[in-house]
């Protein structure tokens, strides 16, 4: 007998079914812990070398928030999201911080001069539980003149844990840092340093000026501290043109409660901004870890995302025969052009022949004119040859005349 197929997701009780199931996400990320950490558990039991800040008893949960690993929300839909690949992530916030770990180090890439940046977070408005996590603040102008080998490149990436840009040089990393930077989960994120527009009037608003000739005008402390915290907090989208988007959602030192809150908040924020066409166009949820299967959350019973893209059983058989006839008529096509192709062969095999004949007649002609030529040469050189003869008997006689009258 077959084995009974059981549901892989659940499915709301009531309401719209566009939506997630809290007691189905919880399970999945209930599992993906347990697996997690399970795992992790097996290979530290077979390690030859044990890791002593893991066993220590000062350990921290900060320690254990930068070793741990990352869970993705992989969600899958039904046509691409984008046309084209985006530099720029988009952001998404969420309910439990990834970046809770007062030791985790933040470089900060600002526009020139980094001075009026510095200054800023010098200042003594601002908290000093931000201004010590950065621990370093470089201009783009700077970036490019001290980072230009692939050696200082990757020696920055891995001094620090989170790479933060001023949203308005964001598009100039690229070039600058390299295929190090993009290619690894540290990419620096836009942040906005840039004054809000100040309004003077109704429904107008105006940038403000530049503090100085030649600079770029600096937010104030209390604005920097709230853009940036709010960077670090968010979870990042990075769209790609295919049906495919991978969000770092959560870390395996969660509980179960907080990855699925930060599941249901990226869901939501997906489904609302980024997908075109919401819930209607998802295709399939999951979460997974680095080296897991992916668990299932939701799985759509649809296919399509319009319903102009189903067709009717008579558009179907409409389509089917347009489609048969098509068939027929290339097959067609290919028998005609076949005997085309066969009587243009024959027609090049008899120009080919003609060429040939024609050759050989061209080659008897040239053999017989070669043949006549050294005909008519032997004849001249025979007349040649008989002028001279003639000629040296008469010198002869004429010398045996001269002889005679010398005697006489």
């Amino acid at each position: 007998m077959a084995p009974e197929s059981q549901a892989l997701t659940r499915r709301v009780v009531s309401g719209s079914p566009y939506q997630l199931e809290h007691s189905q996400t919880l399970r999945a990320a209930s599992a993906l812990i347990k697996f997690i950490n399970s795992e992790a558990d097996r290979k530290e039991a077979t390690a030859t070398t044990k890791n002593l800040l893991r066993d220590s008893p000062d350990s921290s949960d900060e320690i254990d928030s930068l070793d741990a690993e990352p869970v993705w929300l992989v969600l899958t839909t039904k046509k691409h999201i984008v046309d084209q690949h985006r530099l720029k992530p988009g952001k998404i916030p969420l309910p439990h911080s990834l970046n809770q770990s007062p030791s985790a180090t933040i470089c900060l890439i600002s526009c020139d001069p980094q001075r009026v940046v510095k200054d800023t977070i010098a200042h003594p408005s601002f908290p000093t539980s931000l201004s010590s996590r950065i621990t370093k603040v470089i201009g783009i102008s700077k970036l490019k003149a001290r980072y230009r080998s692939f050696e200082s490149r990757r020696q920055l990436l891995n001094e620090h844990d989170i790479f933060l840009a001023d949203a308005r040089v964001i598009t100039m990393l690229p070039r600058v840092l390299g295929k190090i930077f993009y290619k690894s989960h540290r990419k620096p994120v836009p942040v906005n340093l840039q004054p809000y527009r100040q309004r003077d009037a109704p429904g107008k608003g105006v940038a403000p000026k530049a503090a100085s000739e030649g600079s770029k005008a600096i937010a104030p402390p209390q604005q920097v501290v709230k853009e940036i915290e709010k960077t670090i907090n968010c979870a990042l989208v990075h769209l790609s043109p295919s049906n495919n988007v991978a969000v770092r959602t959560a870390l395996s030192t969660f509980t179960p409660e907080q990855v699925s809150e930060n599941v249901e908040a990226v869901v939501s924020g997906l489904t609302e901004k980024f997908i075109p066409k919401g819930w209607r166009n998802v295709k399939s949820v999951h979460i997974k870890g680095p080296n897991t299967l992916a668990f299932p959350i939701w799985l759509a019973s649809e296919l399509w995302a319009d319903e102009g893209d189903v067709l009717e059983d008579e558009e179907v058989k409409d389509r089917e025969e347009a489609r048969a006839v098509k068939a027929a008529e290339v097959r067609g096509a290919g028998k005609k052009r076949g005997r085309l192709l066969d009587k243009v062969g024959e027609e090049e095999q008899q120009q080919e022949g003609k060429g040939t004949k024609r050759a050989r007649t061209e080659d008897r002609g040239e053999k017989q004119g070669r043949k006549r030529k050294k005909k008519k040469d032997r004849v001249e050189d025979m007349d040649l040859g008989k002028e001279l003869r003639e000629r040296l008997g008469e010198q002869k006689r004429l010398d045996r005349e001269s002889v005679k009258n010398s005697r006489a």
